[in-house]
């Protein structure tokens, strides 16, 4: 059953759930700021779920924004969502009980009465069906929720680098609901009653300002003035005609980009496949760099990838990438810079010898090209002047003809290509064996030619 924290304003929840008619585009300078996705102002509302089961819908949500298409079912690995998430215990016990809570966990919205009394109501879970096996993370977002994380409306923009490294409830709590008032620098003034129901149940001390502000609020602002992009000041109001506090405003400033040093959730992400699809780190390895965030920073992360990947490129790996780049991490291994000089180096001179190489092979291939050419340039010369002889022999005499069959087994040629084809050289050299005995042929017109170029020479 839902309290009275869970309702909602109609300004914020029911124009975001059923009359989107006033939707607000979202500012193009925000989206390129350090955030992982756009969040709308409708999905801060929400109490009585603890920092672990906020990741778990964020990176539900994170998901949902980036997927080119709406889907019924959204299925990625389980390391990858616990690394969105920032997930650090291997309890899965704990994980399950973490899934319980966001399932738990509704959006309501209400709008003022209508004339005749009644108020309209609506309710929607903040994610529906999830379960994990195999290595898979499966989860199902309720349509109309899906509609509002991807679609236009009122939004801010969340960073979930900055959300992770919230540990107090209430400071992320708070981190959730001013973020919409950081552009403008001021909030409206708050009642008391509604900054505990951001929470929810906190317990009877906390309706004394003095203890609402040691135990509560001033724990959360100091830990956001410590791990966010925001610094807060906050200044109280009096009751009317009372000395009692009743309301509370802050004042917002964004850190400058450089003293935040905070990567984007789109890093993390290109971390998250890096390691896994580049590298193939195991879960277990995985896990161990979840359960200690605060020393494996992602500057560190990718310093241990600079690493591996250099040491890749000079052959110094010859068992497991994951493996050297676990040692990498844990021992900060570096890539000095005589070590990049010394690649540098070795670079230049293989490309200068590459070079030396490649015009020495172009210089080969244009002698053998030429010659390749000179070749077919006699082949083809060597088959015109056969055509040309036998042209010649056909239109001699009878008698020139007896007497190019009969000189030509006396020359040098003729003897050899006569011996070659086992004919006896005292045989009469006849047409019909010439046309018989193709080299032959070929070798009697070249004579032929020779001898008719001769005599028409003389």
């Amino acid at each position: 059953m839902a309290t009275a924290g869970q309702v909602a304003t109609s300004r914020q929840l029911a124009l975001a759930l059923f009359d989107d008619a006033n939707a607000e585009d979202l500012p193009v300078d925000a989206a390129r700021s350090d955030i992982g996705f756009a969040r709308k102002n409708v999905l801060i509302r929400i109490i009585d779920l603890g920092v672990a089961a906020r990741r778990l819908i964020d990176a539900a949500y994170f998901i949902v924004a980036q997927e080119e298409q709406v889907r019924d079912l959204y299925d990625v690995e389980l390391d990858y969502f616990k690394w969105l998430m920032r997930y650090s215990s291997r309890n899965n016990t704990h994980l399950e009980q973490v899934i319980t809570e966001a399932q738990r966990a509704l959006i309501q919205a209400t709008t003022t009465p209508d004339a005749d009394g009644s108020k309209p109501f609506g309710s929607v879970q903040l994610i529906g069906r999830i379960s994990y096996a195999g290595g898979r993370f499966q989860f199902r977002v309720p349509p109309d929720l899906i509609g509002i994380i991807r679609g236009p409306g009122k939004s801010h923009w969340l960073s979930l680098r900055i959300t992770s490294l919230f540990t107090l409830s209430y400071a992320r709590v708070m981190y959730d609901h001013l973020l919409p008032y950081a552009d403008e620098g001021i909030t409206d003034w708050f009642e008391l009653d509604e900054l505990r129901a951001w929470q929810g149940a906190m317990g009877t001390k906390a309706y004394e300002f003095k203890y609402f502000k040691r135990d509560w609020l001033a724990p959360a602002v100091e830990q956001i003035n410590e791990v966010s992009d925001l610094t807060l000041s906050y200044e109280t109001r009096n009751e009317p005609g009372s000395r009692k506090i009743g309301r509370l405003r802050f004042r917002i400033e964004r850190k400058q980009l450089a003293e935040r040093a905070l990567q984007t959730h789109e890093q993390a992400q290109a971390l998250y496949k890096t390691l896994k699809q580049e590298f193939g780190l195991s879960s277990a390895q995985f896990n161990q760099i979840a359960a200690d965030r605060d020393t494996y920073t992602d500057e560190r992360l990718e310093r241990a990838i600079e690493r591996t990947r250099f040491s890749l490129k000079l052959g110094n790996i010859s068992k497991s990438p994951a493996g050297f780049f676990m040692k990498a991490l844990k021992e900060q291994w570096i890539v000095s810079d005589a070590e990049r000089q010394m690649v540098q180096i070795q670079e230049g001179l293989a490309l200068t010898e590459k070079r030396e190489l490649e015009a020495k092979e172009q210089a080969q291939t244009n002698i053998a090209l030429r010659i390749a050419a000179q070749d077919v340039h006699a082949q083809d010369r060597m088959v015109d002047e056969i055509r040309r002889g036998w042209d010649a022999y056909e239109a001699a005499t009878s008698k020139q003809r007896e007497d190019w069959r009969r000189t030509y087994k006396g020359t040098p040629a003729g003897k050899l290509t006569l011996r070659r084809l086992g004919i006896d050289p005292m045989t009469d050299l006849s047409e019909a064996m010439i046309q018989k005995f193709p080299d032959l042929k070929d070798g009697f017109a070249g004579y032929v030619f020779n001898r008719s170029r001769t005599g028409k020479s003389r």
